[in-house]
């Protein structure tokens, strides 16, 4: 075996350790790639806008979602001391950047969904 890729693979064999493990494990959960490509087709959104084009997440999750994504550094949060409350999120740069890295999977999951499925249906039988 290549000497650096054992290198790497002791190196990254905790997952504090990882940045590929440690990094998708915050963005692969059920909602935070939806939530960054709905924020990446409007500049700004307010929680009730995301909420909305979101329809099957609880407030709750939302929340969970974001706040995950604004300690990543991924979006950012303003908040206007207004009554009611307003609250709106954007991408931040790098959340941006992220973007088309999202567009790629998204489009590859469409493409094979199919042949996915056929090979999950072949293998429960």
């Amino acid at each position: 075996m290549d000497n650096n890729f054992e290198n790497i693979t002791e190196s990254y064999s905790s997952h504090e350790n990882c940045p590929v493990r440690n990094v998708l494990d915050r963005i692969g959960d059920k909602w935070s790639i939806l939530v960054l490509m709905v924020l990446g087709e409007g500049e700004v959104m307010r929680f009730k806008d995301l909420n909305a084009a979101i329809a099957d997440i609880s407030q709750k999750m939302l929340t969970v979602t974001l706040r995950s994504l604004e300690a990543d550094g991924l979006i950012v949060r303003k908040a206007y001391p207004e009554i009611p409350p307003r609250v709106e999120y954007r991408l931040t740069a790098m959340g941006i950047s992220l973007l088309p890295h999202i567009k790629n999977l998204t489009e590859w999951a469409l493409a094979n969904f199919d042949t996915i499925e056929q090979s999950r249906k072949a293998f429960q039988s």
